[in-house]
């Protein structure tokens, strides 16, 4: 789990490592949401959240223990840490909610709103270079989106909703992300990540004065949820500290493919022509993108 920062420029093997490590996070976020799925039945949101939170930590504490990595929880950067737990938090809350609600595919489809705003945001945010090619591959991929989601008057429903603001903080958490990976190792990010989302979870959790206990059919499902979730964060803050954020943050585009064979497959959810027109746009402009990018920094 140590942090190794990504070099000013890049090569295209770097590049190529990053698009590998996002490859683990689309796996990962795929596999939460199915078990995220199974457990909503007993378990609302914050529970979730809290027991993931919990997994996530005593793993994290294992294995900065056993590789002696643990030292390199600081805290230098209690802000940003605060700023990126809390849009995490906020942004996975509501995307447990929205897989309850709608169906898988069209949860990935709003969610990938969060890379259109890293790509508009960067520049910004993290002082990344705003290329044309770049803004094409937003336009195109939100276009995509679009096709897949088609939201109406009558498609827009508290499902949707949370999806699209997940999608808000999703992106927040991934611009905090990328200014931690300047300082910070992957291991003191994960340990504050899970410890305050431990905290965050109780508080809400328990605001009501009730907390279930997870029966013995959710425990192996929320052993997935906390096990993917973190080690979606490690393939993810791991690609950032490879590659800009403008590079990595399109693959997960992929997600959208594989989790409508998912909802078809386990929950006989209908893919229509629209979404696999609408996943071929998405992906157009995700190899646009890093194509454009691996041949400049071969060039280079």
């Amino acid at each position: 789990m140590t942090f190794v920062p990504a070099p000013p420029h890049a090569d295209s093997a770097a590049v190529l490592r990053a698009g590998l490590w996002m490859l683990g996070a689309v796996v990962s976020f795929s596999s939460m949401a199915v078990a995220g799925r199974a457990v909503s039945f007993e378990l609302d949101t914050f529970e979730i959240m809290m027991y993931r939170s919990v997994v996530g930590f005593v793993f994290v504490l294992g294995v900065a223990r056993i590789t002696g990595h643990a030292r390199s929880i600081t805290l230098r950067s209690p802000g940003l840490h605060l700023v990126r737990n809390v849009s995490h938090f906020t942004g996975q809350n509501l995307w447990f909610y929205a897989i309850t609600m709608i169906p898988l595919a069209q949860v990935f489809a709003l969610e990938f709103t969060a890379p259109l705003w890293v790509l508009v945001l960067s520049p910004l945010l993290l002082g990344e270079r705003m290329t044309r090619v770049r803004a094409l591959a937003a336009i195109i991929g939100f276009s995509g989106i679009l096709i897949v989601a088609r939201p109406t008057a009558e498609t827009v429903n508290a499902g949707t909703l949370a999806a699209a603001a997940a999608a808000i903080g999703f992106a927040g958490s991934i611009l905090a992300t990328k200014r931690l990976t300047r300082t910070e190792s992957l291991t003191c990010i994960l340990f504050w990540m899970t410890g305050t989302q431990i905290v965050f979870g109780l508080v809400c959790a328990g605001v009501d004065g009730d907390i279930a206990l997870p029966s013995p059919a959710s425990l192996p499902w929320l052993v997935v949820i906390g096990c993917a979730g973190l080690m979606a964060h490690v393939c993810l803050t791991t690609a950032l500290s490879i590659a800009p954020a403008t590079v990595v943050t399109p693959v997960d585009f992929l997600r959208l493919p594989l989790i409508a064979v998912i909802g078809l497959m386990v929950y006989g959810e209908a893919i229509d022509a629209w979404v696999l027109i609408g996943a071929g746009v998405i992906f157009g402009a995700n190899y646009l993108n890093l194509w454009v990018e691996t041949r400049k920094r071969y060039r280079t």
